[in-house]
């Protein structure tokens, strides 16, 4: 069975969409404003950022980008992102990576505000996760969409499911080990030099790969019962058709994720979503 997540994605669009039309005709109407702050000259970010912006065209989210270039300073990188975190006008942050080198990433959403970290790689939001306190935070789009991919095939209740996360990234792996837990699910981390990862997966649920290694899951680590989210992505050339997963293409389990096409749209379409969190959670309005 192949796993989409393009369904999904277009159910939380329309939520979205929902969100924003009922902002739209209030008196006065109120738009989101989501501001992505580039700092490097890596021309697939400014690819991805257009991208960003014309989806948030369609949507009806105001998106600007903050282009401090790939010269700008650890200090000057911090002021930006202080100065956004306290413009009321201003209600989601994106910092787009990665950075010029020289720039330290983790030291410049220490300055983000985690009630506007719509991608939730704050280490407050991280720290909300890790605790229990999910209702709280603001949580990353990726691994929101593996869990929701998850739940498309084994159900709401995913308490007392074994779960492998090959990846303990920071991005994905480890908030996704959180998150399961937070569920109830018994999870098993792995990465790239595990041993004998056959025999480790072999009693598991599901698995997830989020290494950026294509064709580190294959046939012989994967059983019929599993189910396969496929986290990994790995450019070899121009456009869609040159991205690959970390799973080989058409594993013997029950339900595999493609790439492209499986947790990216979801992730996207979450990423939108997490900004209207974000706009309820400033305004003090009730959220799920």
């Amino acid at each position: 069975m192949v796993l989409s997540g393009k369904p999904l994605a277009a159910r939380v669009t329309r939520e979205v969409r929902a969100a924003l039309g009922e902002w739209r005709a209030q008196d006065p109407p109120f738009q989101p404003r989501l501001v992505s702050v580039l700092a490097s000259s890596d021309p697939a970010s400014l690819v991805y950022v257009h991208s960003k912006a014309r989806q948030a065209r369609k949507l009806g989210v105001e998106l600007q980008v903050r282009d401090l270039g790939a010269h700008t300073t650890q200090d000057e990188l911090h002021s930006a992102l202080r100065d956004l975190s306290a413009d009321p006008e201003v209600h989601g942050i994106m910092l787009e990576l990665p950075l010029a080198d020289g720039l330290d990433a983790d030291a410049a959403l220490l300055h983000v505000s985690h009630r506007k970290d719509v991608e939730g790689l704050t280490p407050a939001n991280l720290a909300l996760i890790a605790a229990g306190r999910e209702p709280e935070a603001i949580l990353p789009p990726t691994p929101r969409s593996v869990r929701f991919l998850l739940r498309e095939v084994l159900g709401d209740d995913l308490r007392g499911l074994r779960v492998a996360v090959v990846g303990p990234g920071r991005t994905v792996g480890r908030p996704l080990a959180f998150m399961l837990n937070n569920r109830g699910v018994t999870v098993t981390l792995c990465n790239e030099h595990t041993r004998d990862l056959g025999a480790t997966l072999r009693e598991m649920d599901a698995v997830v790969v989020a290494v950026g290694r294509q064709g580190l899951l294959r046939a012989e680590h994967v059983q019929p019962h599993q189910v396969v989210i496929d986290a990994g992505i790995n450019v070899q050339g121009d456009g869609a058709d040159g991205v690959v997963g970390d799973a080989a293409p058409g594993l013997p389990v029950r339900a595999q994720t493609p790439v492209p096409g499986g947790v990216g749209p979801l992730t996207s379409a979450l990423m939108y979503q997490n900004l209207v969190r974000a706009v309820r959670l400033q305004r003090g309005e009730p959220v799920d």
